[in-house]
């Protein structure tokens, strides 16, 4: 791809958020195909508040988080699309805190922008990474310079999916979260051998002097957890991803790590971006929530109107499969019928049809939905054609006159 032109960021960045993603797409080329991965992906992270990504496995969720942070698999590549990113944690009493006021004491240098990249990316003359208002456009940098690795870690941290795949098994779990902060903070061992303890300690760790000499091996799954948001906390970032960090955890170190996260988000007033699949994590801990399905975002709004008035059909599948307390023995749950298609294949028209208890033939089977706001609520925005706004004029006029 062509590095992407930034004429003025802030104009396409809504003004309460710190990433707006913009009509993104991610493709896989491989031996039998394309698989687009994402396909034209808008959404924004709010300041301060939690944005929760839901959708099934396949539906492009964990590719974005890693899109954004420009860590995506070769061959994978971003071919389309922007992603703007406004750097400083909100304070409490209003405004926005820099690196410089956060007591930053050393770090990475930061470089300009490099001329290359090494993700499938076109190398061509690269625009301005960083506007007058301090926005940047991510897919503009080099996934492998010093710009970016400036930015992980420092302003955008991550924690994955599994902690036992993500913490080096031959470092101490003091040592990794130490790493961190001497990259990014200060050059002092000692300043971040102390640093590092007090991270453990205020995620809830016991006795976090020993922890922070043990290895992951000797650690409870809960507790590997809680080190890896240690880890990712431990440079007070703007943005939070969390990648499905509580799956492999039993239901009460589940509630325990949210209830964590939650403190902590408030604490900080940092941005997270919660990838789950489980609606009931949506409905614990999220501000707003984006739903996606094969690559696209098929309905995002404030957490209330997803559970209180849904409506795209696949979200109101989601949450009729959750399964409820006080519903009679032997009722089975109500699935969502069929799978997520083929990646390789492509769907003509919503590419929910196949699934949709609601689909129109003729309509759904035919012509791709456009993302728009729902009558009355501008905040609530939906891709299907039960809805006016989504359906493109020609389409509506050809469907009204049969």
């Amino acid at each position: 791809m062509s590095e992407a032109t930034i004429s003025n960021p802030s104009t396409k960045m809504a003004a309460d958020a710190v990433v707006s993603v913009r009509d993104l797409q991610v493709e896989f080329p491989t031996q039998i195909g394309v698989v687009r991965a994402l396909n034209g992906v808008t959404f924004d992270v709010p300041r301060g508040r939690v944005l929760g990504i839901v959708g099934e496995s396949g539906s492009g969720k964990s590719v974005t988080a890693r899109a954004i942070l420009r860590i995506i698999e070769r061959p994978g590549r971003i071919t389309n699309g922007d992603i703007l990113f406004r750097p400083g944690l909100e304070r409490k009493g209003g405004g926005r805190a820099t690196k410089r006021n956060r007591g930053r004491t050393g770090g990475a240098k930061e470089a300009a922008p490099e001329a290359g990249t090494t993700d499938g990316s076109d190398t061509a003359t690269r625009a301005p990474a960083e506007n007058s208002q301090g926005v940047v456009d991510l897919t503009s940098l080099d996934p492998t310079g010093d710009r970016i690795r400036a930015i992980r870690g420092q302003e955008i941290s991550m924690i994955f999916q599994e902690p036992m795949t993500s913490l080096n098994p031959v470092y101490t779990v003091g040592d990794q979260i130490a790493e961190a902060i001497l990259l990014h903070q200060t050059p002092d061992r000692n300043e971040a051998n102390k640093r590092s303890v007090e991270m453990l300690r205020r995620v809830g760790m016991p006795n976090p002097e020993r922890i922070a000499k043990s290895y992951p091996h000797q650690l409870s799954g809960g507790m590997r957890q809680r080190a890896m948001i240690a880890m990712a906390l431990s440079c007070t970032p703007t943005l939070l991803i969390a990648d499905e960090p509580t799956t492999a955890l039993d239901v009460t170190t589940e509630a325990q790590i949210l209830e964590l996260m939650r403190e902590l988000q408030d604490e900080y007033g940092m941005s997270i971006m919660f990838i789950t699949h489980s609606m009931g994590v949506v409905a614990q801990l999220c501000d707003e929530v984006v739903v996606m399905y094969l690559g696209r975002v098929v309905e995002r709004a404030p957490v209330d109107d997803i559970f209180h008035d849904p409506k795209h059909p696949y979200t109101v599948s989601l949450l009729r499969s959750i399964p409820r307390i006080g519903v009679n023995r032997g009722t089975p749950l109500e699935v969502i019928k069929g799978s997520v298609p083929d990646p390789y294949s492509v769907v003509p028209g919503c590419p929910f049809h196949p699934r949709c208890p609601s689909a129109m033939k003729g309509l759904c089977d035919t012509v791709l939905p456009i993302e728009a706001p729902v009558e009355g609520k501008p905040d609530h925005n939906v891709r299907c054609h039960l809805y006016p706004g989504s359906t493109p004029a020609e389409a509506a006029s050809a469907a009204a006159g049969k």
